[in-house]
């Protein structure tokens, strides 16, 4: 059996939208099924799903899962919503910048960009929409916003690339930092730009600010310090050298835990149980990817795929720069169809190697991946957090992507510096 041939089956299931995770088990025993004299056969795929899985780094999914829904239960993004809304409420573009840096915040305790999206937005749009902002734009906005939860660290995405491409998962947590500024300072030059153009109620947002105020500053502060403190805490403990990513992840659940049932108590402990069954069957489902993907990925490396689109691709491009610009449309691409999780296990073993014979690092191509994958939950047909706002707003996709275009595009500004300005990524692990 063919590459080509594995890779039209491959298209052909997904768009009959057949489950990601099926998909790849079954490719990865495909072959074998085929061929009886192909070495990868199906108990050696079972092996490597198990060991895909059989991972240290890879227990902090589940954590940072379980911690972000504990946050979203225990209302924290509305903590650091009103927070940063004191200071620029009454500014142009004063809520939806403050949504854009709840969501640098809240991504920073999630690391994932669903789980943003949706504690976020079900909080900030009604009070955008309240305060005077379209319905659709305050969707759009948190939608794209929502992304930089799996750029921020601690994310998710990185970690699966720390466990694919044998980086450090502490280094490329810190390699995300700047880009997720960037893409998010990106953003609220755009937020910034509509609301002078289509202008704003400049006396519903005075009235939002005199409300805050009058709450007072240490009110306030007190009030949402413990929220502010969290990804402190959680990234402190990893680069202080006290905790690796996946301690820290577990002091992230007990974290979480602790200040939503003792300090904001809007946690009972009859809550626990039903946020533990909801994280998981969410990661039960990513786990299953998971071990698919680590099976198909050792199958394509049987069959030379890394070395083959290595040449093809080498052969079709006569610079770097080409090379870079080749690799973000295909990575766009694929963000619009494939999962990250999924995306990220079986891309890196095949571009990584042909990415550092161009001198690239691997932990500036690691975030360049992930930025990549990042706007692919805003674009059809996969576009997770646009289904994610619709569920919350009622607003219809179709009209969601309109708004969020111009959001997509301020996206790719950002992704397009950090391509070709890997300082941009490195300059933080001393690159």
């Amino acid at each position: 059996m063919t590459i080509a041939s594995l890779f039209i089956v491959f298209v052909l299931l997904l768009v009959l939208g057949i489950p990601i995770g099926m998909i790849l088990a079954g490719l990865g025993i495909l072959p074998n099924l085929i061929d009886p004299w192909f070495a990868a056969d199906p108990q050696y795929i079972i092996r490597a799903m198990v060991g895909g899985v059989n991972s240290f780094p890879i227990l902090a999914v589940p954590m940072f899962i379980l911690s972000g829904n504990i946050m979203a239960k225990g209302k924290i993004s509305e903590k650091l919503f009103n927070f940063f809304s004191y200071f620029i409420a009454n500014k142009t573009a004063g809520l939806p910048i403050a949504t854009i840096v709840t969501c640098l915040f809240y991504g920073a305790i999630s690391g994932s960009g669903p789980a943003t999206t949706a504690a976020v937005g079900a909080m900030t749009i009604p009070i955008l929409v309240k305060y005077g902002y379209d319905k659709v734009f305050s969707t759009a906005l948190v939608a794209v916003a929502g992304g930089l939860g799996v750029i921020i660290p601690p994310s998710i995405p990185f970690i699966f690339y720390g466990q694919a491409a044998g980086v450090s998962v502490a280094d490329i947590f810190i390699a995300g930092i700047i880009p997720g500024l960037l893409i998010g300072f990106c953003l609220m030059a755009y937020s910034y730009y509509y609301c002078k153009k289509n202008g704003e109620d400049k006396e519903k947002l005075r009235a939002y600010e005199s409300e805050l105020k009058s709450v007072g500053f240490g009110k306030l502060f007190l009030n949402s310090f413990w929220a502010l403190l969290s990804p402190i805490i959680i990234l402190g403990s990893i680069y202080s050298g006290i905790a690796s990513p996946t301690e820290a992840a577990v002091i992230s659940v007990f974290y979480s835990l602790f200040i939503s049932i003792f300090i904001y108590k809007t946690i009972k402990v009859k809550d626990i149980m039903p946020i533990l069954i909801d994280s998981v069957a969410t990661y039960s489902t990513i786990l299953f990817i998971i071990a698919a993907a680590t099976g198909f990925a050792r199958v394509l490396t049987y069959m030379k795929a890394p070395e083959m689109i290595a040449a093809l691709i080498t052969n079709s491009v006569s610079s770097k720069i080409a090379l870079l610009l080749l690799l973000n449309v295909i990575l766009l691409a694929v963000g619009m169809f494939l999962d990250t999780t999924p995306a990220i296990l079986v891309l890196t073993p095949i571009l990584l190697p042909l990415v550092t014979a161009y001198g690239m690092n691997p932990i500036h191509f690691g975030v360049m991946l992930v930025v990549n994958l990042a706007i692919g939950f805003v674009t059809p047909p996969l576009g997770v957090n646009l289904f994610v706002a619709s569920s919350i707003t009622d607003v219809r996709i179709e009209d969601i992507i309109k708004k969020a275009l111009p959001f997509v595009g301020a996206f790719i500004v950002a992704l397009l510096l950090i391509t070709f300005i890997p300082q941009i990524s490195l300059v933080l692990i001393g690159g």
